[in-house]
This record gives structure tokens, sequence and C-alpha cells, in this order.
């Protein structure tokens, strides 16, 4: 009588690890380099009259992309920024809307003026979910490689920007 209980419970712990699968999850990383490049960016679209909607520090792996899914408003104007590891040699981006077309492509080298990091503008047609996906990569090291994340959008002008007509 107790074989049946046993089978059943044996059976379901199989179906239950079976089951499982390994989940990828973000995690942070810490770059001096990057973080002082993070500050400057900052700044600089503040001044522009950008607010800072979202910011991450990931911890990246060679030639792998990060996906990074970011909800986004029609009409609204965005500025996304990825910033790479400085001993990287490729940085690329690629940016999906809703239906998963490809909406943005950048790529920058190493040697290009601002190599490590590529920001571009971006205006949605539609309220939906957009995917980005950086990617870099590293000779020198294949895995822990650190990137930066941030979205930025322009902030609606006051009244107090806007002139009066008489």
């Amino acid at each position: 009588m107790k074989k049946p209980y046993l089978i059943t419970a044996a059976l379901l712990l199989l179906a239950a690890t079976s089951q499982s699968q390994d989940v990828i999850r973000q995690q942070s990383c810490s770059n001096e380099f990057i973080t002082k490049q993070v500050d400057s960016l900052k700044g600089l679209y503040s001044k522009d009259g950008f607010v800072l909607l979202k910011e991450a520090s990931i911890a990246m792996e060679s030639e792998f992309e990060m996906p990074v899914i970011v909800p986004l408003t029609q009409g609204s104007w965005y500025q996304f920024v990825f910033i790479g590891e400085y001993s990287s040699r490729l940085y690329e981006v690629r940016m999906y809307d809703w239906n998963e077309k490809q909406v943005v492509f950048q790529q920058k080298k190493w040697g290009d003026v601002d190599g490590n990091v590529i920001s571009y503008s971006y205006i949605p047609q539609f309220s939906e979910f957009h995917m980005m996906k950086p990617v870099q990569v590293n000779k020198q090291k294949k895995k822990n490689l650190c990137g930066y994340v941030m979205l930025f959008k322009k902030a609606a002008p006051s009244n107090a920007d806007t002139i009066p007509h008489p």
C-alpha cells in the first residue's frame, strides 16, 4: 500500500525538477570609468531638458546580448544610452518594437571618438513595450563585463518656457 504513494511522490518530484529552468537574472556591476561617464551624461541630458526615467548597471558577458524591456509612450521623445567597458572592441545596440521589428541599430568600435558610448533618440509611433539589446565584444575578458543603460524622456515644457504671443 505504501509503494503507490512512494512512486507518486517520486514521479511528482521528478516532474517538478524536469520543469525547472535556469533563469537569467540581471546583476549589477561597478566600474569607476563608467560611473564618471554616467554622471557626465546625466548632467548633459538634464541641461537639455531630459528627465532620467530608468538606469541600471548590468553585468554582461562578451558577445551576449542583454535584453532590456521598457514601456514607451507614443509621441514622446526618448534618449537611450548604453555604456560598455572601455577595453571592449565592439559595441552594438539593437532596439525592437512590440512586433519584433528592428527600429534602431547602432554600432561603435573601440577607436571611435566616443567608442564605448552608444546614444540615440527615438520617438515611438505607438505606446507599447520596446526591447533594447546591447552587446559588447571583448577579447580580454569574456565574462564579468560591466555595462550601463539609461533611459531619458524629454520633459514637457513648462508655461515659463513658452513665449506668450501678443
